[in-house]
């Protein structure tokens, strides 16, 4: 069964690097990444149905416009079952007490992929 996972970063080079380390889960049907570039964009998508069924989102804090902080208050007022899992390159402590769930940069994809694989067997 393939779930889907939605990335949310406005640098262009994460869409790569994301293709890259889950080219073989894509490959095997496991997950179907979608990407935005902007909070705004990920919205859009989250209003029109993402298919396969959405387990994650994972967001970029420092984002122009709409930050990953008021992304992920949007995304909780819309769908508070949604796990958001927020990613950041900074140690503020405060930024992220209100993020929740975060990630640092870079990324550990082997840990993240674990997190993703329970989030997927309780999606189940």
């Amino acid at each position: 069964m393939s779930v889907s996972i939605l990335v949310v970063d406005d640098e262009t080079d994460v869409v790569e690097l994301f293709r890259q380390q889950f080219r073989r889960e894509a490959r095997q049907g496991t997950y179907v990444l979608h990407f935005a570039y902007s909070g705004e964009e990920a919205l859009d998508k989250l209003a029109a149905g993402i298919e396969p069924q959405l387990i994650v989102i994972l967001s970029d804090i420092n984002m122009p416009v709409m930050d990953g902080l008021e992304l992920l208050r949007q995304i909780k007022t819309r769908r508070p079952d949604l796990p958001v899992m927020m990613v950041t390159a900074y140690g503020d402590d405060e930024r992220r007490r209100r993020a929740g769930e975060y990630i640092t940069k870079p990324v550990d994809f082997d840990f993240l992929k674990t997190q993703l694989r329970d989030l997927s067997a309780a999606a189940d």
